[in-house]
């Protein structure tokens, strides 16, 4: 009986060792994945802050104004006033049932005529005052 004793509990430690093994390589893999995820965020996160720092550089209002400047022939871009704003009367809502489209449609063509932009005399009395 002690025979058949020894044998399972021999059985049974060589179990527990090749379960301890496999367990042990299988933590060695795991942090080596880890070690690995965590290189890759820190490269990432390190690339995120240079592209953060590249979009503060390119969007500095002065280089904006100065390209503005450069463009202006060909992009047409001008200076926003306060006139350019609409109001919340000017926002066209879905009409109620029964309403008269026509009726709609001249509503929207009047928010529009309010809401122009500038001719083109505004447009270069506009970049006349912002040269001075």
């Amino acid at each position: 009986m002690k025979t058949i004793s020894y044998i399972l509990v021999s059985l049974c430690v060589l179990g527990l060792a090749f379960w301890a093994y496999h367990v042990n390589y299988a933590t060695q893999d795991r942090e080596q994945e880890l070690r690995a995820l965590n290189a890759e965020i820190a490269d990432l996160q390190e690339g995120l802050s240079v592209l953060r720092a590249e979009w503060a550089y390119l969007n500095r209002p002065e280089r904006l104004r100065e390209l503005v400047n450069l463009n202006f022939t060909a992009l047409g871009l001008l200076p926003m006033t306060p006139d350019q704003f609409g109001t919340a009367a000017m926002v066209a809502y879905p009409a109620p049932e029964g309403t008269d489209p026509l009726a709609i449609d001249q509503a929207v063509a009047q928010a529009i005529e309010v809401s122009a932009p500038p001719t083109d005399d505004e447009s270069s009395r506009i970049v006349e005052e912002e040269a001075q």
